[in-house]
């Protein structure tokens, strides 16, 4: 079945350099990990003494077992997936959407993961049997590739600063909540603007 998994688009799973991230297991990690632009691609700056370019982080093999496993975890839909790598990592990188819903699709097309029944419009999925037996087959490469999340986290962690970092991500989620919602009325839309307006040049005056 992996082997169906990688003639659909991946390249494997196994570690490697060049475009694929480097080596996981060892190493100085990026310290600004980043979407990638219009292709859907997700990149990260490599870091070391080389003065390494973009790469990415995962290939579709790679970020499919990733997904995979945190759907075992517990199931989820696609915007709680790409918060539980964001999460992991600190921060330092999460899946695009460009990515993570064709991965999806994928995975479900192969059996191993299954629609279930949600609250939302958003589609949740579970894990299957076929889907577990595919985690115990490629145990090894998923715990590497859940190694090397952490490890950017790890990296994330000492190179910012974590307060501030902490403060960004409660103010992006309590606005994306609050305008997902659908709650906030078009005076409260400008004035949530307007106080992000004033906080940002509180900052610049900043010495």
């Amino acid at each position: 079945m992996f082997a169906h998994m990688q003639g659909r688009g991946g390249r494997g799973c196994g570690p490697r350099g060049g475009s694929g991230g480097g080596e996981w297991s060892r190493g100085p990690f990026a310290v600004r990990w980043e979407f990638g632009g219009g292709d859907g691609r997700d990149h990260y700056r490599g870091g070391g003494g080389g003065g390494g370019g973009r790469r990415r982080m995962f290939d579709g093999s790679e970020l499919r077992l990733v997904l995979l496993r945190m759907i075992a975890d517990e199931p989820r839909h696609g915007y709680e997936l790409i918060k539980a790598v964001e999460e992991l990592t600190g921060g330092a990188y999460a899946p695009s959407p460009g990515m993570v819903y064709p991965a999806l699709t994928m995975l479900a097309e192969m059996e191993l993961i299954a629609e279930q029944p949600s609250d939302t419009t958003r589609k949740r999925f579970g894990v299957t049997e076929a889907g577990r037996a595919h985690l115990a087959e490629n145990a090894d490469i998923v715990t590497a590739m859940m190694a090397r999340l952490a490890a950017a986290g790890e990296h994330r962690a000492r190179s910012d600063r974590a307060p501030i970092r902490r403060s960004m991500r409660n103010l992006r989620d309590v606005v994306m909540h609050r305008l997902e919602s659908g709650e906030l009325s078009d005076d409260a839309v400008h004035e949530v603007s307007a106080m992000i307006d004033e906080v940002v040049q509180k900052i610049e005056r900043l010495k």
